[in-house]
């Protein structure tokens, strides 16, 4: 097969998929990110009538959004090709009242949101972003890039068999940042976040995120790595953008969906299990002359791909790999495969995902669980059974995952975005 990138580190596609990532610290970013990236795409608002359909548009509603391009001449039940992905990451979410102190420090209360490495955002200098919403409506973004909290370790000398018995921590005692010292009164962090958003009011609500400041970097003697947060799963909505942007359809509308809430199982207004990409989808066949009979004949003639990383082989862990199925990093993104439906994956649709990669020149691999360390599950299967949808899971491979730094190779994500406009054109 043919490789599609000569030099990784001078990839013009890794530096804007770096300034995607460092520029996403939050869903709510990363649906920024994306749709500054779709070119000539028109806004529609889900609240009015759609009484003239762009060629390419997109709807946003809150951390998610859903983007098409039609094809010329297309009909009410011209199917769907649909990649997936997630905009959100396992993190620290900052509690409605999270002014508190002890011991003479400032802190912030915190809640975990999906399951996060808990070790990995110890000692890391962490920014704070997200959704702000006043008590009048008026809601603006905010990210706080500097570093402002950090969760201490307690130092060895403390803690003397550590390095022996492990790390063991409590959640609600041991994961709650320091950001300054004193004492903490009523009201002070919205006064402060408030101060950093331009709100004319300190906010009553938010959605909001602590992260690692570290900016996504090429690493590696060979620079053969990349290693950022939020890798899963905005690498893959980077993916999805890029080729919803390079595709040409003929016979279907290519379209993609990028879910919040996918790490706490996606049981939202805006996750794959809520009704978002159903109504989209039944306003552009509806909207478009469209009978009773249409959107099931859509459904049924329509394909999907829900992209989400996959576990690379680690090197030191290789017992709890399926022998027979390892990811190599930069090995091509793996269909994710699973007996037991934890991802949708079929014979037809894998067939259908592997001439995709085969057209694109992009080499491809297969990922199967180890039967004794089941898998986790993405959107894909709740996409296919809330749908009907034929789907696919595919993932680039990664380290680290859930961590607050994940490790991928440089030339996957390329790979991914190349399948993926392949599968769409």
């Amino acid at each position: 097969m043919t490789d599609v990138i000569s030099n990784p580190a001078s990839s013009t596609k890794i530096a804007d998929l770096i300034s995607f990532l460092d520029a996403s610290p939050s869903p709510w970013h990363a649906v920024q990110s994306v749709v500054a990236r779709l070119d000539s795409f028109t806004e529609l608002d889900e609240t009015t009538a759609w009484n003239d359909i762009p060629t390419r548009g997109y709807v946003i509603r809150g951390g998610a959004t859903v983007a098409w391009k039609l094809p010329s001449g297309s009909s009410a039940a011209t199917p769907f090709r649909i990649a997936g992905a997630h905009t959100d990451s396992p993190c620290l979410r900052v509690k409605p009242q999270p002014d508190t102190d002890s011991a003479g420090w400032k802190q912030l209360g915190v809640e975990i949101y999906g399951g996060i490495l808990n070790n990995t955002w110890l000692d890391r200098d962490l920014g704070i972003a997200g959704r702000l919403v006043a008590r009048d409506g008026a809601t603006a973004l905010v990210d706080v890039r500097r570093p402002v909290a950090r969760v201490p370790q307690l130092a060895v000398h403390l803690d003397r068999n550590v390095n022996e018995s492990g790390l063991v921590l409590d959640r609600q005692q041991h994961l709650t940042p320091v950001w300054g010292v004193g004492t903490t009164s009523p009201g002070e962090f919205s006064e402060w976040i408030g101060s950093e958003s331009g709100l004319d009011t300190p906010p009553t609500w938010w959605d909001l995120c602590l992260y690692d400041t570290q900016g996504a970097a090429v690493i590696g003697a060979d620079q053969s790595l990349l290693a950022s947060g939020r890798l899963d799963n905005q690498l893959s909505c980077w993916a999805a953008a890029c080729a919803l942007n390079a595709a040409q359809p003929v016979d279907h509308i290519a379209m993609i969906v990028l879910n919040d809430h996918e790490e706490v199982g996606s049981a939202s207004s805006t996750g794959a299990a809520g009704p978002l990409l159903e109504s989209i989808i039944d306003r552009l066949v509806s909207t478009r002359g469209g009978s009773n009979d249409d959107l099931p004949r859509a459904l049924a003639g329509s394909l999907c791909i829900s992209a989400d990383n996959a576990h690379a082989i680690h090197p030191n862990y290789r017992e709890r790999h399926e022998p027979g199925h390892h990811l190599i990093v930069n090995g091509g993104p793996a269909l994710k495969v699973n007996a037991n439906q934890r991802y949708a994956t079929s014979a037809e649709t894998a067939a259908a995902f592997q001439v995709a990669c085969e057209a694109a020149g992009v080499p491809w691999q297969v990922f199967v669980s180890h039967n004794n360390m089941p898998c986790g599950s993405t959107i894909g299967p709740i996409t296919a059974t809330r749908l009907g949808i034929a789907t696919a899971d595919v993932g680039v491979p990664q380290l680290s995952m859930h961590s607050s730094r994940e490790l991928c190779g440089a030339e996957d994500p390329e790979f991914l975005a190349a399948a993926l406009t392949s599968f769409f054109s």
